[in-house]
């Protein structure tokens, strides 16, 4: 959403931070991740971080803090309290109500980043290709393959070294999901777009991405 022309940034010794909601499914894995992304970039944005359960409730929550956001900004005359990039991070797997999720984000102009069957496929591009069906056990296993213990929470160390080549296959993956027709089938994941946004903010250090 473009900022209303009626507020106003308030006077400061340096340009305000680009602020990005992020409202996950899970309360650990997505959290520890992208707190790390921001981290190995400098962290120069604001970034919040909140669990909101299945999909649907996800995009609800979304909604809300956001019209909250646009509230108060109003009420304060102050739009730095606008959050600048707003994104629902879900997985497919067996979760009802997914289509009616994602046109929701679509009308309240909110991102989505999906991952189908489930957020550890985003985790596994770190280390291979996968083009063929999976489901989330196998997704998961393969997961504790590269990261010895893994379960909730992934090994960042780890991770971090891996992340171009997990941003390339992402992205590969997409395009060839789409060449067939097929785009968010599984397996795929939007997380890649996340984090370029987040990428780009933080190096960018001020305003949205």
């Amino acid at each position: 959403m473009k900022k209303k022309d009626s507020l106003r940034r308030r006077r400061s010794f340096r340009e305000p931070l680009a602020r990005f909601l992020i409202v996950c499914e899970g309360a650990v894995t997505e959290r520890v991740y992208f707190t790390d992304v921001r981290r190995s970039e400098r962290g120069i944005i604001q970034l919040e971080i909140v669990p909101g359960g299945v999909p649907k409730s996800v995009v609800e929550l979304a909604v809300r803090m956001k019209k909250e956001s646009e509230r108060e900004a109003e009420r304060r005359q102050d739009d730095n309290l606008l959050f600048d990039k707003i994104w629902c991070v879900f997985d497919v797997d067996e979760h009802p109500f997914v289509p009616e999720a994602k046109q929701q984000a679509e009308v309240n102009a909110i991102s989505v980043a999906v991952s189908n069957p489930c957020f550890e496929l985003w985790l596994l591009l770190h280390f291979q290709n996968q083009t063929a069906h999976i489901e989330r056990q196998k997704v998961q296993h393969l997961c504790r393959k590269y990261m010895p213990g893994y379960e909730k929470t992934p090994d960042c160390d780890i991770l971090r070294p891996h992340q171009a080549g997990a941003m390339e296959r992402a992205t590969q993956l997409e395009n060839w999901q789409v060449t067939r027709d097929s785009a968010g089938a599984n397996p795929s994941t939007g997380v890649h777009r996340l984090i370029q946004q987040i990428q780009a903010a933080c190096r960018r250090g001020t305003g949205p991405a």
